[in-house]
């Protein structure tokens, strides 16, 4: 950009405010994990889960356009704050977009449509959920458990981490995470998180049980 003639001075600004808002997540995510896996207490705030998925999205938007992904979302406007570790849950967010987009790169027939979908679970106490759909080749339901194991992949060239990296994120919130296969093609990777008490007054997770 500094090359041309003229030379592309705002461009390169952006470029370079963009390198380092990536460098400082980059390291903040690093930082993070070290702490989940040290059994670390990490920081634990009032949250907007809507808004932690938005900043997912907008991250990582130039990779679902590259894989020909269409991306839809469905969030909800009835959901309460949740309490926890911003970066690790957005980490959460992030594995399960890219474990979508993943299981859809050999998929040619039908459009490779991601959704993902917030809502209010009130089966077990109020909880906030967020779900990812693909229409990807699909899982065995046999084999859900084994998926958030370490080290299990049916990638070819995939580590074994990621969700099992995100299970214990959320696990470490109080919540609980599944897979399920869809009724039509493609699954769906779901978590729950209870609500801040509080921030809302709703039952949940103690403020102080974060360790």
């Amino acid at each position: 950009m500094l090359g041309g003639d003229p030379p592309n001075v705002a461009g390169a600004v952006e470029t370079a405010r963009r390198t380092m808002r990536d460098a400082d997540r980059a390291s903040a995510v690093i930082s993070r994990l070290r702490a989940l896996f040290g059994k670390k207490e990490g920081p634990a705030e009032a949250m907007d889960l809507n808004e932690a998925a938005r900043e997912v999205i907008a991250l990582i938007g130039g990779d679902l356009q590259r894989n020909k992904v269409i991306l839809k979302t469905d969030l909800s406007d009835e959901l309460s704050p949740v309490r926890g570790d911003r970066i690790q849950l957005q980490q959460v967010i992030l594995n399960l977009l890219l474990n979508g987009s993943d299981a859809m790169r050999a998929v040619n027939d039908r459009p490779r449509q991601l959704t993902v979908r917030t809502s209010r679970k009130e089966d077990s106490g109020a909880r906030a959920c967020l779900s990812v759909e693909d229409a990807g080749v699909g899982i065995d339901t046999l084999a859900t458990e084994r998926m958030f194991q370490a080290f299990h992949t049916t990638k070819p060239d995939g580590m074994g981490i990621g969700l099992a990296v995100s299970r214990s994120i959320v696990e470490r919130h109080g919540g609980t995470i599944w897979a399920a296969a869809n009724d039509g093609p493609g699954a769906t990777f779901a978590f729950t998180i209870s609500f801040d008490p509080t921030a809302t007054g709703e039952s949940g997770v103690p403020s102080d049980s974060l360790k």
